[in-house]
């Protein structure tokens, strides 16, 4: 059992994160690491994934790394996810598995469109990729949802074969995404048995996270608790068991921690469990695209600030394309600013202006 000190469990968050000094330089070691980019594209000011990775990178991150990664296929997209390509094999068992693993209504309904499901493959042997819109709605049953996905056969057709790994995003044209047989976008047909995939996978979380809770609230295509990987650990003045990766622990009490400044997305991982952001960062953020302007306190996309080990504040900004700027409507500071920190936040919006080639406009 290890016993941590918030200030150790808010660096070990950090440094799991790649978010410490100094930088890394290879976007696939990068994302390797982190295991995942959660897909948003949201852009008043860029696309999560491109935040994420500028953040680790800095000024030498491009748009166009990503895309290369992608468009060689080393990189893929799974649930929303992009991941390496080589880590599918960590997920083919649950997919075999996936009617006796997915709710009871999924599979009725699948059962029930078998004869859509099978169009669907039959259209993308033959002419794939293709967008949802492209492929054919022979569902003899609706799909029926409280949400946005209320009698959109196709596209959640399509997302339970994919879970079920038949089909698989290849690109994505305009933010929509382009469906083609998974076979033809993960070659590799490695499959790892459920339970050391499931192990494995919760291994690399916590890598990548440092220190989290071996159970969490069901989150649907990427967990933010890691099972039993890792080591027992408490955190003083927070309650609850945690698991802590070992190797990490050893690393930060033998060399140091050795911080920075940064600029993370909304739904950066650091930041991504809320709970846990309160319980060891005592950060106060909830990103605020969907409350209305007028109650919004940072802005509809602000970018939270990581000084060192700890969480100090808010950039507010928007990526102005056609006038070619990167207008900083405001800097939050939740203290004052020394003007070393002042500094720092201001040649990291430089560097995110350059990463999208626009030129900072700060009044």
């Amino acid at each position: 059992m290890h016993e941590l000190t918030v200030r150790e469990a808010r660096r070990l968050a950090v440094m799991a994160q790649l978010l410490d000094a100094p930088r890394l330089d290879d976007p696939l070691e990068v994302i390797r690491h982190l295991g995942t980019l959660q897909i948003d594209l949201t852009r008043r000011v860029a696309p999560s994934p491109d935040l994420v990775l500028w953040s680790r990178l800095g000024r030498a991150y491009r748009p166009s790394d990503l895309d290369a990664l992608l468009d060689s296929g080393r990189v893929v997209e799974l649930q929303g996810h992009y991941r390496p390509v080589e880590d599918i094999a960590l997920y083919r068992a649950e997919m075999a598995q996936w009617s006796q693993r997915a709710h009871e209504l999924y599979v009725q309904w699948v059962a029930t469109n078998d004869a859509c499901r099978r169009d669907i493959l039959e259209i993308l042997r033959s002419d794939g990729p293709l967008p949802a819109t492209a492929l054919p709605d022979t569902c003899v049953e609706d799909w029926r949802s409280t949400g946005w996905t209320n009698t959109k056969n196709v596209q959640r057709m399509l997302d339970f074969m994919e879970a079920r790994g038949e089909v698989a995003v290849v690109s994505r044209e305009g933010g929509a995404r382009q469906w083609d047989l998974a076979e033809r976008v993960w070659p590799d047909e490695t499959v790892v048995p459920a339970d050391e995939a499931e192990a494995e996978r919760d291994r690399r979380r916590l890598a990548s996270l440092g220190i989290a809770r071996p159970a969490g609230p069901q989150c649907p295509a990427e967990s933010i608790d890691v099972g039993d990987a890792g080591e027992e650990a408490t955190i003083e003045v927070v309650r609850g068991a945690w698991r802590v990766d070992p190797d990490l622990l050893s690393r930060l009490r033998s060399d140091g921690f050795h911080g920075r400044v940064a600029l993370l997305s909304p739904i950066d991982r650091l930041i991504f469990d809320r709970r846990r952001m309160v319980e060891i960062f005592g950060f106060d953020y909830r990103l605020e695209m969907y409350i209305p302007a007028a109650k919004r306190k940072w802005g509809y996309y602000a970018l939270p600030i990581l000084d060192g080990d700890r969480l100090v504040g808010k950039v507010d900004s928007t990526a102005d394309h056609d006038a070619g700027l990167l207008r900083v409507h405001a800097v939050h500071e939740d203290e004052p600013f020394s003007a070393t920190r002042r500094d720092a936040v201001a040649r990291e919006i430089r560097s995110l202006a350059g990463m999208l080639g626009l030129t900072p406009d700060t009044h």
